[in-house]
């Protein structure tokens, strides 16, 4: 089998967007229509909605690597480390600070130019475990005689997908991948990011991280396309679909030069993590607006049960809530569960959702955004 590296003109890369075009067109329009919209929020709201970006982006792009962070580790560490609070909350988990500090450096540095020192920075911040056991090479490219090779599957039965340049290229490799990616910006964003994208997990220069730092390559040029620190995650999205896009990617590496497919698959990704950026802006202003009506009427229990349920997102709490949950949370009688859960009702701050009786479960009601005081 032939990988896309070796092939006599690698990475002279081909491509048609004829079929993404329009695509392209509406991304444009679009991206305009979030950065008004998040302009216009009061200064407390954009915070909160640039939290929020960070912290889905940051969790997901661990998650589609098979690590699972603390959503609230996380957003700890980077309000820690953007200085939003007094005394520093406590952080269990220490890749949680290494992959926020990742998600404001590439938001800080977005507009510089593309350097090797700055990929090794990024490694080394995805990749920070003081309890890592097995040794790995950090902040370098990987300099192993044996070949990378990406395989699934059990032993006896392994399935091989790729297999990465040897690392005695890496380094020259790398030289030309940065000199095309600063010199490459007059590519639309979105096509110029599928490019990147695909071109830097070719490479595979790193030994691990390599997903996490090609994905924030994603962000870098979005960022710069947009003359601004993009507001999307593209890691939610693409982890919502990863077999899909694992496949994309394989197929991509072995497929010649002619990228068309991959490109206008990595297009239709990036929209829709848009669509999902306005939902999330969407969201964060209906909660705004919710407790701007609501949040004199809450007792301390409501309180506490209405913020657990705005925890869980744009996806909702899950399986609803209940009398049950209700005094899980709060450690009321099952009375007060009840009388407090039909005051919310009453008011207009939950509806039911499903059942009857003892089964009765409780969304969240989410008032017009044109309530809040802008």
């Amino acid at each position: 089998m032939k990988y896309i590296w070796q092939h006599k003109h690698w990475p002279d890369f081909e491509y048609d967007l004829s079929n993404s075009l329009d695509l392209l067109y509406r991304y444009a329009v679009e991206t305009s229509h979030v950065s008004a919209s998040l302009e216009h929020l009061p200064a407390a709201l954009q915070i909160d909605a640039i939290i929020d970006v960070m912290v889905s982006e940051g969790t997901k792009t661990s998650q589609i690597e098979g690590e699972k962070l603390n959503q609230e580790d996380v957003r700890s560490s980077i309000r820690n480390q953007l200085g939003l609070v007094k005394n520093p909350e406590v952080i269990k988990d220490p890749r949680a600070q290494g992959i926020a500090q990742l998600m404001i450096a590439v938001r800080k540095n977005y507009m510089q130019p593309l350097t090797k020192e700055e990929l090794f920075a990024w490694n080394t911040m995805i990749l920070f475990d003081p309890y890592r056991q097995i040794p790995l090479e950090i902040g370098t490219y990987r300099t192993s005689k044996e070949p990378l090779q990406i395989i699934s599957g059990a032993i006896g039965k392994e399935t091989m997908h790729f297999e990465a340049p040897p690392s005695n290229t890496i380094e020259k490799e790398m030289s030309k991948f940065i000199r095309w990616f600063n010199e490459s910006s007059s590519l639309p964003g979105p096509v110029r990011a599928a490019i990147a994208h695909l071109y830097f997990e070719c490479i595979h220069p790193f030994e691990d991280g390599n997903g996490r730092v090609g994905r924030a390559l994603v962000e870098k040029i979005l960022s710069q396309d947009q003359k601004t620190p993009t507001l999307l995650s593209l890691s939610a999205t693409l982890e919502r679909n990863k077999r899909t896009y694992y496949d994309e990617l394989s197929l991509a590496s072995k497929n010649g030069l002619d990228i068309t497919r991959w490109v206008d698959y990595f297009i239709n990704v990036i929209f829709e993590a848009l669509e999902d950026s306005k939902k999330q802006i969407d969201f964060i202003v209906r909660k705004a607006a919710f407790y701007n009506t609501y949040a004199a009427k809450l007792n301390e229990r409501q309180t506490k049960v209405i913020a657990r349920m705005f925890k869980a997102g744009l996806e909702g709490f899950k399986g609803g809530m209940s009398a049950q949950k209700y005094m899980n949370i709060t450690g009321c009688s099952k009375a007060t569960a009840t009388r407090d859960l039909k005051n919310l009702l009453d008011w207009g701050c939950i509806e039911k959702m499903e059942g009857g009786g003892r089964n009765i479960k409780y969304a969240l009601r989410l008032p017009s955004p044109m309530k809040i005081i802008i």
